[in-house]
């Protein structure tokens, strides 16, 4: 790289600027972490500062845009200001991110001549550091960043070399000052202002003649940008710049930086095809279609063209209808080089066989590329330019970008898709299809994951113990969650049907469930657990893996277990039930009585699976009609705000104890509500709870 241009002139003092129309909502600024996701943010503030203005009535969309006459798309004066704000902001905040990593200031403010301002706005010090206008100067948009390492210099030694204590020795390449070559070729003036503890870089970007187009002196009046749209949901789109040698430079990498946010951000392969086609079209191409490739089973069967988009709405269907007659063939090795393509055969006349609309058969040259992430081929990405025979080169790099970004994100969303899958046939197996309806008893369950994509590690059950006139039911919560814990889930419940359906005890199905777990039966879990994970497409142990703990034979990790097992025979008088439970480690139910009143129904004792010789011992009680038992998992009393907990000075009971006189399914309810109301933030654990009110 050469040496770093200099700027013109470094001010060191202060200049105040005048906010267009007096208005304060013309400046728009931010604080900005110094970590790797700035860079991101700083775009998207921008492009939304841009489109506040536009939408506030600050900036007019096109000024060329007049009275019956309009710019063509792609032709508005906004085009390339929106383009050049955005890469100068992203190369900016990468300096100082990468160069200081302090917090990041950006500031964004429309500016114009100070002959322009009213006189009463002359003193606003709005401006921080970028140097006043001269009163002949045309509209501008000023951007600053500013850091908190101003003793980092920013100019480049001659012979390449860092000054001491930063960049690479010896690698003749300054660690320093990147992307001022890029702001000086953009900016129509900049630089640097250092001040007590602050470090800015300020750039000025003219509003006037940029991109006027064909026609139109640079004279012209000043136009006051603002895209169009925000570009958030999908970065604008325009047609002619597609062309334009300074986009291609410029606008390009912008361009490819939102599309592989937003490309990869996407768990679902159709909606990925979907942004591509609006990401494409108009700004590189008139129409884009995308074919996705069958997976395993499917994968020898015809590519599907999941999404067709033109410019002209007008147009897809009959486009759709001459692309689904066949899918473009390429060469066989899965390469992701684009290659020209015939040009499909479009339908000249309409249904109802009157001439099509004009220029629907207009041919041009159409570009195709196989979509390739990891070495597989996922599908296949096609574009057409209408008016030329080949497309340029410029533009078919570009396209081969961007179809690298749009292969990754539909390879991510398969294999999100394909974990769902699996987890969701585990929860299947793992939990009960069905709730046993108990005799003299209104129950009411609720069961969240706090993920749909992975298995939980809480589940619960309730089932008759024949022949005897018992009625069992659980709720447990097994450590971790993902694969790991749904292997544990499905060992433990059927263990403990099983064990109840032998006759023991409460306290003895606790002890046996207890020794069960650290017995060799742990080491085929983890086994599982492991085949589980590479299935889902990892490698090796899932991340957070509990590792083995201390006094644990080599090769055995331990499989903690809170359980609230318990179960209910009816009393002899024949009015309410009798209830024997025990809890292991789990939060202890609450018992409410009709008038309001709570307390706990067991004794705390330890988590299944930690140590061998403990004996569980059990509670007995009654549930007189009108009483309620509500058992709960830590995803309910640990649910967080800020520092405080749900269950923090017995919150919980209190809001047990508003649900006097309310049902089993109202007492669910309202606790459920209970807990999502506790913050803002949705739930970040499982949330299961189960209410048994005797009737």
């Amino acid at each position: 790289m050469g040496p770093i241009p200099i700027p013109r002139e470094t001010r060191h003092r202060p200049a105040p600027q005048v906010p267009l129309r007096r208005d304060a909502r013309s400046i728009s600024r931010t604080s900005l972490p110094g970590n790797p996701l700035a860079p991101s943010a700083a775009r998207r503030f921008a492009r939304a500062a841009l489109a506040d203005w536009t939408r506030l009535g600050l900036l007019a969309t096109c000024t060329f845009c007049q009275g019956e006459t309009c710019c063509s798309p792609g032709r508005h004066s906004t085009d390339l200001l929106a383009d050049d704000a955005v890469l100068i902001v992203d190369e900016l905040v990468t300096n100082a991110v990468v160069h200081a990593g302090t917090t990041v200031e950006l500031l964004c403010r429309l500016e114009v001549p100070s002959g322009d301002a009213p006189e009463d706005a002359a003193g606003d010090d709005s401006g921080d550091t970028a140097e006043a206008p001269a009163p002949d100067e045309p509209a501008a948009l000023v951007l600053e960043v500013s850091d908190h390492h101003p003793a980092r210099p920013v100019q480049s030694d001659p012979n390449g070399a860092p000054p001491s204590g930063s960049g690479t020795p010896g690698s003749g390449t300054p660690e320093y000052g990147r992307g001022l070559q890029l702001v000086s070729a953009l900016a129509e003036r900049w630089g640097i202002t250092y001040r007590s503890g602050l470090k800015t870089v300020w750039a000025r970007l003219p509003l006037e003649g940029r991109d006027a187009g064909p026609g139109r002196s640079p004279a012209e009046p000043a136009a006051r940008r603002g895209p169009r749209a925000a570009g958030l949901a999908a970065p604008a789109a325009r047609r002619t710049v597609r062309d334009d040698p300074e986009w291609a430079g410029g606008g390009a990498h912008s361009f490819l930086a939102e599309a592989s946010e937003l490309l990869a951000g996407q768990l679902d392969e159709d909606l990925v095809a979907a942004l591509a086609g609006q990401l494409l079209v108009p700004r590189l191409a008139d129409w884009c279609a995308v074919w996705l490739d069958g997976e395993d089973a499917q994968a020898a069967a015809a590519p599907r063209l999941a999404r067709v988009w033109h410019a002209d709405e007008s147009r897809i269907e009959p486009l759709r209808t001459a692309l689904e007659k066949e899918s473009p063939r390429l060469p066989a090795p899965p390469y992701a080089t684009p290659v020209p393509v015939p040009w499909p055969a479009l339908e000249t006349t309409a249904n109802d066989g009157t001439e099509a609309a004009e220029g629907s058969a207009v041919e041009g040259a159409a570009l195709a590329c196989r979509l390739v992430a990891n070495g597989r081929s996922l599908g296949t990405l096609m574009i057409g330019r209408p008016g030329g025979s080949t497309v340029p080169g410029e533009v078919t790099s570009l396209v081969e970008d961007f179809a690298r970004r749009v292969a990754l994100g539909i390879g991510a969303a398969r294999r999100y898709a394909r974990q769902v899958t699996i987890s969701r046939v585990l929860q299947r197996g793992l939990l009960p299809s069905q709730v046993a309806r108990i005799p003299g008893v209104t129950s009411s369950l609720v069961y969240e994951p706090s993920d749909d994509g992975l298995a939980g590690g809480d589940f619960y059950d309730v089932f008759p113990c024949p022949p005897d006139d018992r009625w069992c039911f659980m709720l447990g919560d097994v450590q971790g969650s993902g694969p790991e814990a749904a292997v544990v889930t499905g060992l433990a419940r059927p263990w403990l049907r099983l064990l109840a359906r032998e006759g023991y005890g409460v306290g003895a199905v606790l002890d046996r469930l207890n020794r069960l777990l650290l017995d060799d039966a742990t080491e085929a879990a983890e086994s599982a657990s492991l085949m589980a994970a590479v299935a889902a497409g990892g490698t090796g142990a899932p991340p957070g893996a509990p590792q083995a703990s201390p006094g644990l034979p080599e090769g055995r990790q331990a499989r903690f277990l809170s359980l609230l097992y318990g179960e209910l025979t009816p009393r002899p008088d024949g009015t309410g039930v009798r209830c024997t439970l025990a809890s292991a480690g789990h939060p202890l139910p609450l018992l409410l009585r009709p008038d309001g009143t709570v307390r706990p129904a067991a004794e705390p004792q330890l988590l299944l699976g930690v140590v061998e010789s403990v004996a569980y011992e059990s509670s007995t009680f009654d549930l007189e009609p009108g009483d309620t038992l509500l058992c709960v998992t830590d995803g309910v009393t640990e649910r967080r705000s800020g520092r405080r907990m749900l269950d923090d000075g017995d919150g919980l009971a209190r809001a047990l104890a508003g649900c006097a006189g309310l049902t089993a399914q109202g007492v669910a309810e309202r606790i459920r509500r209970a807990v999502h109301d506790f913050a803002e933030t949705p739930p970040g654990d499982d949330l299961a709870l189960l209410v048994l009110q005797a009737e």
